[in-house]
């Protein structure tokens, strides 16, 4: 069996969706979570890889009003599509058969 290629997902958009599978989030919370994990990011630097997610079908977002210390806003919110959610499992699945030898680990034999 021919080895398959690495997905062209970085490690930042492939935890993006992961954190979208578990349910649909507002920007400001996706980002929170995003410093805790890997490291801070600008406000712009965050909304333009959401808005490559959006333009590449894997992420749909949308606002909606909220309320920020007693303020209106408008907050930005995302949900993984199905073929964000196809892709995720692709990078999964890549790895899982890389770890058990069956892809680029046999090859190197």
């Amino acid at each position: 069996m021919e080895p398959r290629s690495a997905p062209n997902i970085t490690h930042v958009q492939f935890w993006m969706l992961r954190t979208l599978t578990e349910s649909t989030r507002p920007g400001r919370e996706i980002r929170e979570s995003l410093a805790q994990t890997f490291a801070r990011s600008s406000g712009p630097a965050f909304y333009q890889l959401m808005a490559r997610l959006e333009a590449a079908g894997l992420v749909a977002g949308w606002y909606e009003q909220g309320s920020v210390g007693g303020q209106a806003v408008m907050e930005r919110h995302y949900q993984i599509t199905v073929a964000g959610q196809l892709a995720y499992q692709r990078v999964c699945d890549f790895y899982l058969e890389a770890l058990s030898g069956k892809t680029l680990l046999s090859s190197a034999s």
